[in-house]
């Protein structure tokens, strides 16, 4: 089953009859407010009258919506399933409670029902969006309020759960359709059975689980962490249990609110003051494996593997045809049944969203060691686990039964203690095993050297047998592409300059006319008799680039036509050599700009901007626009070469490949390009197409913005690559932490971080969720929503040096994104 992410467009979703106001901000009990009329709270933040969505006119409710900012973004409605259909509408207040009625009949359509009877009532609507019902002479106690009756908004200070005292159950149930505020199928409310926590039900299904509260968040939330505008608690008393979130700063604080959608998504907004509108922060369900119970019983899913389910340890497949098939839905069962007091023990696990706790039990004040004698000794116990993470851990939660609903993270998540027979856990630490050990490690040591000794050998001698046929084939090879050069150039519509030309125009290939030099041989200026500017690419006779290459990229340029590719001018195939021309670009390639301490000073915000664009128009270009469907496969900074007006200028072709119309992927049993820039899915399994272009233009767009490489970069918090530091930056809600310092005074913000969110979707791990470059173009020339990033392809931490920690302790969390986005996402 697919999900879909829908965003709630609230602004546009009711029109009032009128906007005259009542006086203040309170109904009393001799007063009344009509359709036409509107309340608003004592410094404008909210109004509240009757409204109707913007696709059923007919049809009005009473309801509070924001006022001072989103005007119309509606937060609750009173009458939700009885809609009045016309203009008749009043409201009333009594001893009782509040009432919606009509003008024209006694009968009430809603009424708010207090417990109890109020001696002088008024109904008063508070700058929270809280609307209350209590005796005019106490202020501060309430007899009834809108924040106990939620219905598809969670603002700040409202409880989130229930309350056994007063008989209160706080859940939010969406609206039917984005027309009919009636409730629709979805409920999201805190579960009573077991250890808390929040469970989002289709109907009575089980839709999504955030797993339980830990101390500091939700187990199946890891990526949910402090921030520095709003801050979370979870309550749990004998009495009452809720979820509260509250500003840090009411006056300062980015206005936020949690919205249900009527799909069933979850979505935490929050308000942007310079665009005047609702931003995406951050979204639940990002994923299959957010799907409650996606691997069955005993299976945990992870969107880092594949197959993404797996059966815990000592568990295998209930139906091993299913899982064959992708469809793990029937679980998994255990290999050994337990045997109560006969060695039974635990296999911990790391990195999961703890299971379903409604089959659970647990102790706030025990010690894990305590928790796991509680469990030995109980029979039917199958797994332990803290209540509290924080400060070493402390509580006891216990499990009975199958542990559903489980997924695993590369970091953040909790341990669990999965209880196994004896003859599951067998000991490989005995005497016998020790000294078998460490006679295999002995051949395990000097097996492998051995090996790689005789290929090193092996390798020396085929290298200098070919060198000798290399030789030989050189001059073979160049009298096969003159050849070839010569036969297309009518076709290729490309000059052949003789080497003597060429030789004159760069004054014999001195030194002082070198603009650079790399694997392929060295780049010198020219200027042509007649005047013009040149740059000659001039192919050492042992250069990575070979014939194949260089005739690739002859026939591929020549053919290219955009103002953001570099133009051939030439070529010349003459007394053994292979030399491209170039038009001249001064600034020469990017990252001696970018990368240099001082010149970089000279690239400021609209300059870089100007080169991301331009290379993204470039690129667009070769994938969708030109005659040929070219993929570069070696996209980076010293391939953007900069013009006179350091406008950007992709180049070096003699990587690329031309695609047919129909096709969409190829593979390669060679792998070619830069490390750094690689997708994982060329650079693991030789598989590249455009999507490859666009994860190079992600990093390469990442560089430009921080200033930094993506390999070799260093940071004294961590020993992440740049692409791992830009997504924990984004998960932290910190994109300034990317940021070069030089661009921060000449550009606007939200376009920096705008383009860093657009940089970390072209390098997502999986081709299928990075945009194409026309995506990529539209976002960077429009405002439209951005999708929600997933994990970056290759961002996890490196080893650092004289580190022997497991590697598991040395990876971040690449699990989801935490920042102002608007999100669309399979559901």
């Amino acid at each position: 089953m697919e999900k879909t992410t829908i965003i709630l467009v609230c602004s546009c979703l009711f029109s009032i009859m009128t906007f005259s106001s009542a006086a203040g901000d309170t109904i009393a009990a001799n007063e009344s407010i009509s359709d036409g009329q509107t309340i608003v709270s004592a410094r404008g933040e909210f109004e509240m009258g009757f409204f109707s969505p913007e696709g059923n006119p007919h049809n009005r409710y009473f309801g509070i919506w924001y006022k001072k900012i989103s005007n119309g973004t509606v937060i609750w409605v009173a009458n939700r399933e009885a809609p009045i259909s016309n203009t008749s509408g009043v409201v009333r207040v009594s001893s009782r409670g509040i009432v919606v009625g009509t003008n024209h009949t006694t009968r009430s359509i809603w009424t708010s029902n207090s417990s109890a009877s109020v001696k002088n009532p008024v109904a008063q609507l508070l700058d929270t969006g809280n609307l209350v019902f209590r005796d005019e002479n106490e202020l501060l106690n309430f007899a009834w309020q809108s924040f106990d009756h939620p219905v598809d908004n969670f603002l700040p200070g409202m409880k989130f759960g229930y309350d056994l005292v007063n008989g209160l159950d706080r859940y939010f149930s969406p609206w039917k359709s984005d027309d009919d505020p009636a409730p629709g199928e979805y409920t999201h409310r805190v579960d009573k059975n077991g250890y808390p926590q929040l469970i989002l039900w289709k109907g009575s299904v089980p839709w999504y689980r955030t797993g339980p509260w830990v101390g500091s968040r939700f187990s199946g939330i890891p990526f949910l962490k402090p921030n520095g505008f709003y801050v979370i608690d979870f309550v749990i008393t004998q009495t009452e249990v809720y979820y509260v979130f509250n500003l840090v700063n009411s006056s300062e604080s980015p206005i936020t609110r949690w919205t249900l959608a009527p799909n069933g998504v979850s979505t935490r907004y929050k308000w942007n003051r310079d665009k005047h509108s609702w931003s995406q922060y951050l979204t639940l369900e990002v994923s299959d494996c957010d799907d409650y119970e996606f691997c069955g019983a005993n299976g945990v899913c992870n969107v880092n593997k594949s197959p993404r389910c797996e059966c815990i340890k000592g568990f295998d497949p209930k139906n091993p045809e299913h899982w064959a098939e992708a469809d793990w839905t029937s679980g998994c069962s255990r290999n050994v049944e337990l045997e109560c007091g006969n060695g039974d023990d635990f296999f911990r696990y790391t990195g999961l969203k703890l299971p379903d706790t409604r089959w659970s039990k647990y102790n706030m004040s025990m010690s894990l060691v305590e928790c796991r004698d509680k469990c030995l000794k109980d029979c039917n116990c199958t797994a332990y686990s803290n209540t509290d993470i924080r400060n070493g851990g402390s509580g006891c939660l216990l499990w009975f039964g199958d542990l559903k609903d489980m997924r695993g993270y590369s970091a953040d998540g909790q341990d669990l203690y999965v209880k196994m027979a004896a003859s599951e856990l067998i000991n490989s630490y005995t005497e016998g095993s020790k000294n078998s050990g460490q006679k295999t490690g002995v051949w395990i040591v000097l097996v492998p050297a051995f090996v790689v000794l005789a290929a090193i050998c092996c390798l020396l001698l085929l290298y200098r047998i070919r060198k000798k046929g290399i030789k030989r084939a050189v001059q073979v090879d160049l009298d096969n592409v003159a050849a070839a050069t010569r036969e297309q150039g009518p076709d290729l519509d490309l000059p052949l300059l003789d080497f003597i030309q060429i030789a004159k125009a760069t004054d014999n290939f001195s030194d002082n006319n070198k603009l650079g030099e790399g694997g392929f041989g060295a780049v010198y200026k020219g200027v042509l008799e007649e005047g013009q500017e040149i740059a000659v690419k001039r192919l050492s006779k042992d250069s990575r680039q070979g014939v194949t290459e260089f005739m690739n990229e002859v026939s591929c340029i020549a053919k290219l036509q955009h103002r953001n590719l570099v133009r051939l001018i030439a070529c010349c195939v003459e007394e053994q050599e292979r030399m491209l021309v170039y038009e001249y670009m001064p600034n020469k390639g990017l990252d001696s700009v970018l990368f240099d301490k001082e010149m970089c000073k000279s690239l400021d915000w609209p300059k870089r901007y100007n080169i991301i664009n331009g290379t993204a128009k470039g690129l667009l270009y070769l994938h969708q626009d030109s005659r040929l469907k070219v993929i570069h496969r070696d996209l980076k900074a010293s391939n953007i070469l900069l013009d006179y007006e350091m406008n950007p200028k992709i180049s070096d072709f003699g990587l690329a490949r031309i695609f047919g119309e129909s096709e969409t992927q190829a593979s390669t049993t060679t792998v070619v390009g830069t490390y750094g820039y690689m997708p994982p899915e060329y650079a693991i399994d030789g598989l590249f197409s455009t999507k490859s272009d666009v994860y190079s233009f992600g990093v390469l767009l990442l560089e430009i913005i921080s200033g930094k490489k993506n390999r070799g970069f260093r940071h004294p918090d961590h020993n992440l690559n740049l692409v791992g530091h830009a997504w924990r930056c984004y998960t932290e809600n910190n994109l300034l932490g990317i940021a070069d310092k030089v661009i921060l005074n000449s550009s606007n913000e939200h376009e920096v971080f705008r383009v860093t969110e657009i940089g970390l979707l072209c390098v997502q791990e999986y081709p299928e969720d990075r945009p194409s470059m026309s995506s990529v173009v539209l976002m960077l020339s429009s405002e439209i929503a951005l999708p929600c990033s997933k994990k970056p392809g290759f961002c996890s931490e490196r080893k650092k040096p004289n580190d022997t920690t497991s590697p598991a302790s040395n990876h971040t969390s690449c699990s989801i994104n935490s920042s102002s986005v608007s999100f669309y996402a399979p559901r």
